[in-house]
């Protein structure tokens, strides 16, 4: 993913944090946030309780994996996706689905043709 599609700055995550809305679900937390920007940036968050880092970096990879597979269907806004307990027991398939359903959830999401 380029480095303009990320957010990375703390001042960017405490923004979207402060002023944005959240949705989730099971293995979830979509934090989102109204920019104007011509493109979306995304964030991910996945916490040490989850697993070693050679764990985390996993799920990171099949979120990152999952995000820019369905990434033209998603709205141009600032993402931070937060991994929830239990994520890194499933496939690359159910987070997927469970990233589309959050992104549902928060209006987010339109499959185009």
């Amino acid at each position: 993913m380029k480095k303009t599609y990320r957010v990375k700055s703390d001042k960017d995550f405490k923004a979207i944090f402060d002023h944005g809305k959240s949705v989730a679900n099971r293995h979830f937390v979509l934090y989102y946030l109204d920019k104007n920007h011509a493109h979306f940036r995304v964030g991910l968050s996945v916490s040490k309780k989850l697993g070693n880092a050679v764990v985390r970096n996993s799920i990171k990879r099949k979120i990152r994996h999952a995000f820019m597979e369905i990434s033209q269907d998603i709205a141009h806004k600032d993402y931070v996706i937060i991994a929830r307990k239990g994520v890194e027991k499933i496939d690359y398939q159910a987070i997927k689905k469970n990233m589309i359903h959050v992104f549902s959830l928060a209006k987010c999401y339109s499959k185009k043709g």
